[in-house]
Order: C-alpha cells, then structure tokens, then sequence
C-alpha cells in the first residue's frame, strides 16, 4: 500500500523514495550527505475495508437474502480480528445493492441503492430485512457500474475495496458490457468478487468466473438454498441473556437517540427470528470495537469527545438525565461505560469457550455465502498486509 509523499525542500532535491505506510507500514529512512530534504507525509488515520454487497433479489433468491441476514454477525465477528501491518485495526464499511427485481424501476436498470458505505451495523441489519423478492431483469454489469460511481470508494490505496455481486442469471445480460464496469473498477481499485448461486460449470458458462477474473476477484458457486446448521452450545442462553443486559447500558440522546435504541432492540428481534443462535452471533458483534454509536448513544459519544457533554441541551438527553448537572451527567456516563466493558468481556470471554465447544464437535457451522466470502476476504486482504489474530 502506497501513501502520497508531500517533499518540500529546494528544487536541487535529490530524489526520494516513496514511504510506505498503513496497513504496509515500511518505512524507508533516506540519507544525503550534500544536501537534506525535509519530508511531511500525510498519512490517513484510519484505514477501512469497503464492502458492497450487490444482491439478486429476482424471486429466486429468497435463500440468499436469508443466508445474508443470517451469516451478516459470522461476517463483522470475523472482522474483529482483522489488523493491517502496522497492528492497528481496520474499520469495516458495508454498503448494500439490490438488482434484478420488478418492484424496481426499470429506468433505473431494475437496480436500487438500499444503504450506501455505513459502519452502523443496526441499520445494515435492518436494511437486509427489508429486502424482498420478486421477478425481474438482472443486468451485472450494469449494478457493478452504478454501485461505482454512486459509493464513495476513497482513494486511499491502503483500503481494501470490495464488490461482492451475488445471483444467478447470466453476467451478460443488459446494455452495459460487464467488461466495461470491471475496466472502471479495476481503474479505482476495486476487486469484483462473483457468487453465482448453482451449477460452478453454468457459473463459469454464463460469464461469472470472468467478471472476476478481469479485476483479480475470485469467482465462487454455492447452494444459495441450503439450510444453514448452527450448532447450539451450553453457553447461548447467558450471552441471550447478557446481551440484554448490554443494551441496558446504551444512553440515546439528540434527535434521533430513541428512534435508533428501539432500532437497536427491533435487530435483536429480527435476529431471534431466524434462530436463537443469530442472536448470540449478533451480541458477539456488539461486544466487539466495530459496533459502534457515536451518533445517538452517550456512552460512545464522550468516549470519541468528551467536549460533547457541554454542548447538549437538557431536552437532548433521555429523561432520567435531564435537570442533572454536568458532573452528574458525567458521572452517569462513565458508570455506564464501566458496566458495558464488563459485560463485554464476559460476552468475549463466554464466546471463546463457546467457539471452542463448536470445533470439538467437529461440525461446519458456517454456511455458503459466508465460507464463500470470507475466502475472498482473507486472500484478497493479505495482498494489503492484512492479517488475522
């Protein structure tokens, strides 16, 4: 991964070579003995992975949609464990298309941007349930050229930029060569990685592999209807239970505070809705640094800035804070803080022995789509430095 070097010094200055930085931190040192050049390199401060998710959501893909909603938690989870090269962690980006279904506008190519690069991790779950089905034209080529220039991507050459395009008609179809829109995402670093949901060989046949293949992506097949096995263990009921208990600890505040703490309970809810389980996954990813809410919880808003206690206005803050001085506040704040990280190092901690219960049973719990995309992720990350702890 390369950074921009800003070189100021005279216009006599010897050439120097490029720093490396991020997630490929290897610094180069630089000596003249005629003549030294000062160098101010700005670097990012954050490094992320950008993820988007182009569904098929023709009347065929009602397993898919399922296997996102499911498999979403095993996704972030895996996540966690990320780390670029120079051992900082990297912040996580989905952003989610729909395609290919008659609801849509055929002006539009049949395709709809549902949530554009968001780290909220409570309204990416939200958005993949409100996805439904129904038939219509799928044009790839087209979904992956508006998904291009709609997101913003960055430009930062340390991120890891991804398109995962999942569905099951042929990758010809519609007006945009395909080709075309993997020429643009090759031009702004952007990998395309194909799901064709069947046969591998009709995959390949009908140009999956290729719109792969064109951007060094990795084409997969999979059984988008096969029932995900989740394997219980002795410790699911007391994270269910300690999950709620995290909740607890979330002080909403602002305009939008007590719209997105009933967002947060309503996830649970859909999660317990496909299995118990999901529930247990989706509190593993909010014991975790990537489920965060610096927009309407107080807890995590002070963390980020503590200068923001002194611009709230009383009716910002829930009830039982409101008349409170700042002190107090403060103080409420901080007791909230302390009862959280508690409660997720008990998750993390109930988490690891549940995850090894799991690889003594010797069963594969983890299902198509995401066996299909953390294979993507982790070979596609280790050409940035990325590994995982």
């Amino acid at each position: 991964m390369k950074h921009l070097n800003k070189v100021l010094g005279t216009a006599f200055a010897l050439m120097a070579t490029g720093a490396s930085y991020g997630c490929n931190l290897k610094a180069q040192e630089k000596e003249n003995t005629v003549l030294v050049t000062q160098s101010i390199v700005e670097k990012p401060s954050k490094h992320f992975v950008k993820i988007a998710l182009l569904l098929d959501t023709s009347n065929s893909m009602d397993g898919l949609i399922n296997q996102a909603k499911a498999q979403l938690w095993d996704i972030v989870n895996e996540f966690t464990h990320a780390k670029c090269g120079n051992d900082t962690r990297p912040m996580l980006q989905i952003a989610l298309y729909e395609y290919g279904n008659d609801n849509l506008s055929s002006r539009e190519g049949y395709i709809r941007q549902v949530l554009g690069f968001s780290d909220d991790l409570d309204e990416i779950s939200e958005k993949l349930f409100s996805l439904t089905t129904n038939g219509g034209e799928e044009y790839c080529g087209e979904v992956i050229q508006t998904s291009l220039k709609q997101l913003d991507w960055g430009k930062n050459a340390d991120d890891l930029k991804m398109i995962f395009i999942a569905g099951n008609e042929p990758f010809t179809q519609g007006k945009l060569n395909y080709r075309d829109a993997a020429a643009n995402a090759k031009e702004k670093d952007v990998i395309v990685n194909t799901i064709f949901c069947g046969n591998f060989q009709q995959g390949i046949s009908t140009e999956w592999k290729s719109g792969a293949s064109l951007t060094g992506g990795e084409y997969m097949a999979i059984d988008h209807n096969q029932q995900i096995v989740h394997i219980n263990t002795p410790y699911d009921d007391v994270i269910i239970k300690l999950n709620s208990k995290l909740n607890n600890t979330y002080i909403s505040y602002g305009s939008i505070g007590y719209e997105k703490k009933a967002q947060q309970s309503a996830q649970d809810l859909n999660a317990a809705e496909l299995e118990e389980v999901v529930v247990v996954k989706r509190a593993v990813s909010k014991s975790s640094r990537l489920y965060k809410n610096s927009q309407w919880d107080l807890v995590d808003a002070v963390e980020d800035d503590e200068a923001v206690l002194s611009k709230l206005k009383d009716n910002d803050l829930p009830k039982e804070l409101q008349g409170k001085s700042k002190s107090e506040i403060k103080a409420y704040v901080e007791d909230k803080k302390a009862e959280r990280e508690k409660i997720q190092k008990e998750i993390q901690e109930l988490n690891a022995k549940r995850e090894a219960y799991i690889a003594q049973s010797q069963k594969e719990e983890k299902g198509e789509l995401e066996n299909a995309m953390l294979s993507a992720i982790k070979s596609q990350a280790s050409k940035k430095n990325m590994k995982w702890d």
